[in-house]
């Protein structure tokens, strides 16, 4: 084995147990407290469907924060408090396979929802018919997922956020939920994004017009055209001769019956014509002949 081969065996051995260490390293201090993320991590996919994957995993932590801490908190009993967000997002981390899950967006929504909680179920609040706390806690952190994403994350469109809340409702939450979350998110869509609601709406409205508008044209296009054939056929054409072309003359067959008569005729008659020819030239001769 050569010297350089060796090196390079060593660099990833070496590379390998660094790697390991940072990643022990980080879930400690995750569990301590201590939640520095990096968003950029390049080892963990970034595609729609892993931020779908991180939507998934934010909603169950969530949900396990809620039914534990938060209603701890809420009902005054600090010191039963012992499932931190962070703490929940570190053991999910370590139990569940996240190679395909966008872990920053996971790590992001699962620290600054938990931080936000009051003034995102505030802004829940302005559109429900109950208490939020008479909300089914699955109800519950969809919307908290997608206020959130109405309000921080503009470059997701409004559209993909409610349709990304249905797709979390049918996977985890109940079966007519889906009425519930799309009104409330369809009326924070319009308090938060009014520019791109309007804008969509606009849109809507082009299309829809000219897609009346076809009809309207076609009708006009058959109207005149039903004129026309009225005015062609009160207005007499006068007639016009038909010449013979290629395609009309009458076609004579090899096999006519017709032609070969005709045929036989006009050779008898020459037969006749020239049998009374010599005919006549004998009587001349003979004449001519009695005469001498």
């Amino acid at each position: 084995m050569t010297d350089q081969l060796k090196r390079a065996i060593s660099a990833a051995k070496t590379a390998q147990t660094n790697d390991k260490q940072a990643e022990a390293t980080r879930i400690a201090s995750s569990s301590a407290g201590d939640q520095i993320f990096d968003m950029s991590e390049s080892s963990y996919k970034t595609s729609h469907t892993a931020i779908r994957k991180a939507r998934r995993f934010a909603m169950q932590g969530l949900y396990e924060w809620l039914v534990t801490d938060r209603r701890f908190d809420i009902d005054g009993k600090l010191g039963w408090k012992d499932n931190a967000p962070h703490d929940i997002a570190a053991r999910t981390r370590a139990t569940n396979a996240m190679h395909t899950v966008h872990i920053g967006y996971y790590h992001e929504m699962m620290r600054d929802i938990p931080e936000q909680i009051e003034a995102l179920d505030v802004l829940i609040s302005q559109h429900l018919d109950r208490e939020i706390d008479k909300l089914d806690t699955v109800e519950h952190a969809i919307l908290l997922i997608g206020a959130y994403e109405l309000q921080n994350r503009l470059e997701i469109p409004y559209k993909v956020v409610l349709d990304e809340a249905m797709k979390l409702n049918n996977h985890f939450g109940a079966t007519d939920a889906h009425k519930l979350i799309n009104a409330v998110l369809d009326k924070m869509a319009v308090e938060l994004r009014a520019i791109e609601v309007e804008a969509d709406s606009k849109a809507n409205l082009r299309t829809s017009q000219k897609a009346a508008a076809k009809p309207v044209i076609k009708a006009d296009t058959n109207t005149e055209t039903n004129a026309d054939i009225e005015d062609s056929a009160a207005t007499p054409t006068p007639a016009i001769e038909e010449k013979p072309t290629a395609s009309n003359k009458p076609r004579i067959s090899a096999n006519n019956a017709t032609v070969k008569r005709n045929s036989a005729s006009k050779a008898t008659a020459n037969i006749s014509d020239f049998k009374a020819s010599k005919k006549a030239t004998e009587t001349d001769r003979t004449d001519a002949d009695s005469k001498d």
